[in-house]
């Protein structure tokens, strides 16, 4: 498809949005209210809406301390992780979509190459920056964790972090799409945002540091206009809502944020300088290069060898990890197990062709036991297990053995 027709579908797929509204105002009782009229909303771009996820309950007997690490890491991915992304590819891969009049119409998931082009090249960018992650494209749904989808009329949006194994299991869901042409300007950081949902990183504007003051009824306003269209509960849960503190890093705001939402004039009331609006610098801040470095560092490839019946003292802060190889000197079954009062996550990897592919993973946090696997091993083969900390009682005091 050419680059003018994309374009005009693009302006197709705002007007019909804008005359679905309509009708359905028609519908449910009469014309749109005359007090629109002296209330225009202030215009606003495509901007990226979230699925909805419900926050994760913990126990009354975990502490604020513990609560707070526990859900600023718990989306994030052991370092290390090789992450597959796949695009829809088949003409059946698609929903249908129910219109206003009760008809039905097929909304295709399947991008053209110069949609997927620029999703290559966010994910190029991202790994460039020297992180421990890596993004592999792979041709089977079967092998990815990420699943993209493009979708026209179904907004940009991806799930955040580990929430894209938790929420979408099935190889024939989408985690992550995009719902307009990323050929055009700018588009490149549509891109690179919903790649920054996917390392776990959520949207800044709901960061609770940043002390924006909404007119929330205008940002409601202006986000039920297309190209949006968004009901009062999606505006809420994607610009109106605070984080829970838990769920961001560090203690400051960072307004040039490519996690950060672009706002027009008369929705924010304070801080005063963004009243007239407020426009973040394009491409990756320094705070989120600096966050992903945080995050996902630069990793070794070789790692102390984990023996079997021998402790190995876990001597980490929260956050950080410990990485250990692990070369069995016969084919079975092994238990692998972190031992103290901890929060861990624990993730095993098998090494294939000069790759390291997910095997199994376990996570104690904000329970009382301790991660743990039993999982046969095969002599000759190479493994890695990964485990990062998210909380210790005291330091020094957890361990990993195998047996």
């Amino acid at each position: 498809m050419s680059d003018d027709r994309e374009r005009m579908l693009d302006t197709l797929t705002e007007r019909l949005a804008s005359l679905e509204t309509r009708l359905a105002q028609l519908e449910g009782g009469g014309a749109a209210p005359p007090a629109a009229a002296a209330q225009a909303p202030t215009p606003v771009t495509a901007v990226c809406a979230l699925p909805p996820v419900v926050e994760r309950e913990l126990g009354a007997g975990v502490s604020p301390m513990r609560a707070r690490l526990i859900r600023t890491l718990s989306k994030k991915w052991v370092n290390g992780t090789v992450l597959h992304y796949y695009f829809f590819d088949r003409d059946t891969d698609g929903e249908n979509v129910q219109r206003s009049d009760g008809s039905s119409v097929f909304r295709s998931w399947v991008g053209e190459e110069a949609q997927r082009e620029v999703v290559r090249r966010a994910f190029t960018m991202w790994k460039d920056l020297g992180i421990g992650l890596s993004f592999v494209e792979v041709s089977d749904r079967e092998d990815a964790e990420i699943r993209i989808g493009f979708m026209r009329g179904d907004g940009s949006w991806s799930y955040v972090g580990r929430d894209i194994i938790d929420q979408a299991p099935s190889v024939n869901e989408r985690t992550m799409n995009f719902g307009w042409d990323l050929t055009r300007s700018g588009e490149l950081d549509t891109a690179l945002h919903e790649i920054g949902h996917t390392l776990g990183f959520p949207h800044e504007h709901q960061n609770p540091n940043a002390g924006i003051v909404w007119d929330e009824e205008a940002v409601y306003r202006a986000l039920a206009q297309p190209p949006n269209s968004w009901s009062r509960q999606d505006t809420f849960y994607n610009i109106i809502r605070k984080l829970n503190p838990g769920e961001v890093e560090g203690s400051s705001w960072d307004p040039d944020s490519i996690m950060h939402y672009p706002f027009g004039p008369g929705l924010i009331k304070a801080p005063p300088q963004y009243a007239r609006g407020l426009d973040p610098e394009p491409g990756l801040s320094a705070r989120d290069i600096a966050m992903v470095k945080q995050f996902y560092p630069a990793q070794s490839v070789e790692y102390p060898t984990l023996q079997p019946f021998k402790a190995e003292m876990l001597d980490i802060a929260p956050g950080e990890q410990k990485n250990f190889s692990i070369e069995p000197q016969a084919t079975r079954k092994y238990r692998l197990q972190t031992f103290g009062e901890s929060d861990t996550v624990l993730v095993l990897f098998e090494e294939a062709d000069g790759e390291l592919n997910y095997r199994a993973g376990d996570d104690d946090s904000g329970v009382d036991r301790n991660a743990n696997l039993h999982i046969k091993l095969v002599k000759g083969r190479r493994y890695v297990v990964r485990v990062r900390l998210y909380y210790s009682a005291s330091s020094g005091q957890t361990a990993l053995m195998m047996w």
